[in-house]
C-alpha cells in the first residue's frame, strides 16, 4: 500500500497532472484529443499522453475503449485513501482540540455571566 501511495503522491505533485484531474472531475470520459486541446498552449498531445500514463499507473485515471477512442475517467479512490491515511487522521485531532477549546470558552463565559462588578 505504501509504494502505491508514493506513486499517487508523485502523480499529484505535478501541476499539469492536477489540471488534468480537475478537467476529468468536471467532465469525465474525455479523450486524449479533448484533453490535449485544453492544454494546447502549454504542451503537445504527446506530452498530455505521458501525463495520462503517469496518472493511469498511479490509479488516478481509468480508461474505457469506445470504438477506436479511449475515454478517460477520474478514479477518486486513491485520493480518498490519502485522505484517510494522512489528512483525516491529523484533522481529527485538531477538530477535537477546537471542540474542547470552544467548550472551555463557553464554560468560562457562563461562569461570569451572573456576576456584576
Amino acid at each position: 500500500m505504501s509504494a502505491h501511495l508514493d506513486e499517487v503522491f508523485q502523480a499529484l505533485a505535478d501541476p499539469t497532472r492536477r489540471g488534468i484531474l480537475d478537467r476529468l472531475f468536471s467532465k469525465e470520459g474525455q479523450t486524449v484529443n479533448d484533453l490535449a486541446a485544453a492544454f494546447a498552449d502549454d504542451m503537445t498531445r504527446y506530452g498530455v499522453m505521458k501525463h495520462l500514463g503517469v496518472l493511469e499507473n498511479a490509479g488516478l485515471v481509468v480508461t474505457r475503449r469506445v470504438g477506436r477512442e479511449k475515454h478517460h475517467y477520474l478514479n477518486p479512490v486513491p485520493i480518498k485513501q490519502i485522505h484517510d491515511r494522512w489528512i483525516g487522521k491529523y484533522a481529527e485531532r485538531r477538530a477535537e482540540t477546537l471542540v474542547t477549546l470552544k467548550r472551555r470558552i463557553e464554560e468560562m463565559s457562563n461562569v461570569g455571566a451572573g456576576r456584576r462588578d
